[in-house]
């Protein structure tokens, strides 16, 4: 099965990312400019939340906030749930389903060193099924029309 590392190695491993102090609106325009559906938010070096479109339409939209006068840290998600590059895609699949995630940031030690989706979770785990489908029809084409010896 293929792992997080395997698809930052497809999908690249930059990480956007916000202040807490910033506005939704400052954030909603890096993920337009940057065509990401969620920004990690650090406090100096450190990862204090993760902010979406999804906060964004139930945080705001919904209660009649405005977006340029509210601030990330007022909607952002503060309880991360993250994986490491070793983390199958197995793994990250039930926890985007457990935990009602999207978004999972990948940590190695105490650094951000990219972030999955579940969109990149789909696509690397129908890779790796198409792969296998591949081999087993190599397998069977290779040994189609031969007859046992014995």
């Amino acid at each position: 099965m293929k792992n997080v590392r395997d698809v930052l190695r497809e999908k690249g491993s930059t990480v956007y990312s916000i202040g807490p102090e910033d506005s939704v609106y400052d954030a909603l325009k890096l993920m337009a400019d940057k065509n990401v559906g969620a920004l990690v938010v650090f406090e100096g070096d450190r990862m204090v939340g993760i902010i979406s479109e999804r906060d964004y339409a139930r945080k705001v939209v919904l209660k009649n906030k405005f977006s340029k006068q509210t601030k990330v840290k007022e909607i952002m998600e503060i309880e991360i749930t993250t994986v490491t590059p070793s983390t199958d895609l197995e793994e990250c699949m039930e926890l985007f389903t457990e935990k009602r995630r999207r978004h999972l940031p990948i940590v190695e030690g105490d650094r951000v060193v990219g972030i999955i989706s579940i969109g990149d979770a789909v696509k690397g785990v129908i890779g790796h099924h198409e792969s296998l489908i591949e081999q087993l029809e190599g397998y069977i084409k290779g040994h189609h029309g031969r007859r046992d010896r014995s």
